[in-house]
C-alpha cells in the first residue's frame, strides 16, 4: 500500500490542472464542448435536417433545435437500434443503456458512444479520482479493489453489432482492461439479474477480499453490508475490511442513511455523492466538505438549465451557465457526444455555488406533490425524514407520499408509507416531527396547513421491513439503478402499494 500509494497519487495531481482550467473557466469550456458537438455530428441526418453546419453560437442553436423529451428522439433512437448510422450522431453506435423509469413501464434506451464512454463516464470516473487524492494524497484506495454494487441487467444482443443493458453493465463491459484488477465482483457476478442470489453471490465473494471502496445506491448497500454482518457474524463492516475508506454514492439522497452508515461500518470514512445517470457523468463532490458536485463543463455535454415553470411550454425557455441563480430549481437540458440533443433528463437541480458551479440533485420533475399549491420537492422530504429521525431516534429505510384529496369527510392531506429500520417509539411523535419540520423547510405547505384550511396531519402508515423490496420485485424492477418513487402528484403509484400492502 506504502509503495502503491504515492505514484498513484502523483499521477492524480497531474491530471489536476486540466480539472481546474474547466473549474477556472467553464463559460468558454461550454462554448467549445457545442462546437465539438455540432461539427461533429453536422453531417447526421439530425445535423442536416437543423443546419448545424450553419449553428455558429449558442443563440443560434437555441434557436433552431426544439427541446426534447424521450418520446420525441425515441424514433431515431430506435433506427439507430436497428443498426442505421450517422442518424443522431457521426460514428456508430454499439451499445445502449436501458434507463430504469420508476412509475413508467416503458425502458428508454440511451445512446452511448464511444466518444461518451471515453470523454464523459471514464474522464468523469478519472477525475473523480484525482479530486480524491488531491485532498487524500496518503490514501490507499488503489492498493485494494473498489466494490462496485451495480445493476441487475444482463447484457442483450439487439443483433451481433449492437448490445443493451443498464449503465453499469455496459460500463462494466467497455471498461478498460486494468480496470478488473481493482475491482470486485468478478463480471459474471456484477451483471447477474436475479438480485437475491445475486447478493448472496456478492456476499461470498467480496468477504476474502481486501475491499478499499464501496458503491452504489445506499439502499442496496445496506442489503449487502446487513447480510455480509450475518455471514460473518462480525459487529461491523470495518471489522470484515479494516482497510475501507470511501463509499461512492448517488442516484437518491444520502440524507436518510447517514446514521445507519456511520453504525454499520463501525468507523469514520469519506463519503462521496457522485451524480452519473445513464445520459451521462454530470457532476461529483469535488472536496470532502463541499456543499453539492462539481458540474463537469468539459466532458462532452452542452448543458442548458429551463426553469422547472417552463416545463410543460412548447417553447420552454433555457438559461446558460452565466445566469443561473443559486437555490433555484432548474430542470437541466442536455447535448451529448451520444446524439442526445437539447434533452430534458427529467431531474431537477439547485446551484449551491456559482464559483466554482456546483449542484445537488433536488428531485425529479414528475416527482412532486403539488396537489393544493404546496410545492413540496424530494429534497423538502428527505431533509424533513432526517430531521424527524434525529429528533425520535428512529431510522429510516425508505419511503413514498402521495396526496388525499378533498372529500366530503375532510380536507386534503399527505399520506406516508415508510419502512423503518427502527421505529420510532412514538409514531405519532415522528408524524408531529415530520409535519413539523415540512413547515421550517417549505413555507408554501406552512401556509397549507395553517389551521388545517387546506391540509390535515399527515397520515402515516407504518410498513415492514422489506415491504418496497417485494413492491419493485413485483413490478420487474428490483436491484441496480431502480428506486422508490418517493412522490407522486396523483395516486396512481401509491395505490398499488396500498393494495399490496391490504394483501
Amino acid at each position: 500500500m506504502k509503495i502503491f500509494s504515492p505514484a498513484i497519487s502523483r499521477l492524480a495531481r497531474l491530471r489536476l490542472w486540466q480539472i481546474e482550467e474547466w473549474t477556472k473557466n467553464p463559460v468558454a469550456a461550454q462554448r467549445e464542448v457545442l462546437q465539438e458537438l455540432v461539427t461533429s455530428a453536422q453531417y447526421t441526418e439530425f445535423g442536416r435536417k437543423y443546419g448545424f453546419n450553419k449553428l455558429f453560437n449558442v443563440r443560434n442553436f437555441k434557436n433552431t433545435v426544439p427541446v426534447h423529451e424521450y418520446d420525441d428522439l425515441k424514433p431515431y433512437i430506435q433506427r439507430m437500434m436497428d443498426g442505421e448510422e450517422n442518424v443522431l450522431w457521426n460514428t456508430p453506435l454499439s451499445w445502449f443503456a436501458k434507463s430504469s423509469g420508476t412509475t413508467s413501464e416503458k425502458s428508454k434506451f440511451i445512446p452511448v458512444s464511444d466518444e461518451s464512454l471515453e470523454e464523459n463516464h471514464f474522464q468523469g470516473a478519472k477525475d473523480v479520482l484525482t479530486m480524491y487524492y488531491n485532498f487524500n494524497p496518503d490514501s490507499g484506495l488503489l492498493a485494494g479493489k473498489g466494490l462496485v454494487i451495480g445493476g441487475s441487467h444482463q447484457v442483450s444482443q439487439v443483433s451481433e453489432e449492437i448490445s443493451f443493458g443498464d449503465l453499469s453493465a455496459v460500463l462494466l463491459q467497455n471498461s478498460p482492461f486494468w480496470g478488473h484488477w481493482i475491482r470486485t465482483p468478478d463480471l459474471s457476478i456484477a451483471l447477474m439479474d436475479e438480485w437475491e442470489s445475486k447478493i448472496e453471490q456478492l456476499a461470498l465473494t467480496t468477504i476474502p477480499e481486501n475491499v478499499t471502496s464501496i458503491s452504489g445506491v445506499p439502499t442496496w448497500t445496506l442489503v449487502l453490508m446487513k447480510r455480509i454482518l450475518e455471514m460473518t457474524g462480525k459487529a461491523s463492516i470495518s471489522e470484515v475490511w479494516p482497510n475501507l475508506e470511501l463509499y461512492m454514492h448517488g442516484g437518491v439522497s444520502f440524507v436518510p442513511y447517514r446514521e445507519q452508515f456511520r453504525k454499520i461500518i463501525g468507523k469514520d470514512i469519506h463519503y462521496l455523492e457522485m451524480y452519473n445517470a445513464s445520459e451521462g457523468f454530470f457532476a461529483a463532490q469535488d472536496s470532502p466538505n463541499s456543499d453539492g458536485m462539481l458540474l463537469f463543463t468539459h466532458h462532452g455535454i452542452f448543458y442548458e438549465f429551463m426553469p422547472i415553470e417552463e416545463y410543460g411550454k412548447k417553447f420552454p425557455k433555457t438559461v446558460g451557465l452565466n445566469k443561473v441563480e443559486p437555490g433555484k430549481n432548474y430542470a437541466p437540458v442536455i447535448s451529448t457526444t451520444g446524439g442526445l440533443w437539447r434533452y430534458i433528463i427529467g431531474d431537477t437541480i439547485q446551484f449551491t455555488t456559482l464559483e466554482p458551479y456546483r449542484i445537488r440533485v433536488s428531485g425529479r420533475l414528475k416527482h412532486y406533490i403539488n396537489a393544493f399549491g404546496e410545492e413540496i420537492i424530494v429534497d423538502n422530504t428527505d431533509k424533513a425524514i432526517s430531521i424527524a429521525c434525529e429528533k425520535t431516534g428512529a431510522a429510516v429505510n425508505d419511503y413514498s407520499a402521495a396526496p388525499v384529496y378533498f372529500s366530503q369527510n375532510g380536507n386534503g392531506a399527505h399520506e406516508w408509507l415508510i419502512e423503518f429500520e427502527k421505529e420510532p417509539a412514538d409514531p405519532a411523535l415522528f408524524t408531529y416531527e415530520l409535519d413539523s419540520a415540512l413547515k421550517n423547510i417549505n413555507s408554501d405547505y406552512e401556509a397549507k396547513r395553517q389551521k388545517d384550511i387546506a391540509l390535515r396531519m399527515p397520515i402515516l402508515h407504518m410498513v415492514r421491513k422489506g415491504f418496497f423490496t417485494d413492491w419493485l420485485s413485483a413490478k420487474g424492477k428490483l436491484g441496480g439503478q431502480h428506486k422508490v418513487p418517493r412522490l407522486s402528484n396523483d395516486r396512481t403509484v401509491f395505490e398499488s402499494m396500498l393494495q399490496m400492502l391490504s394483501r
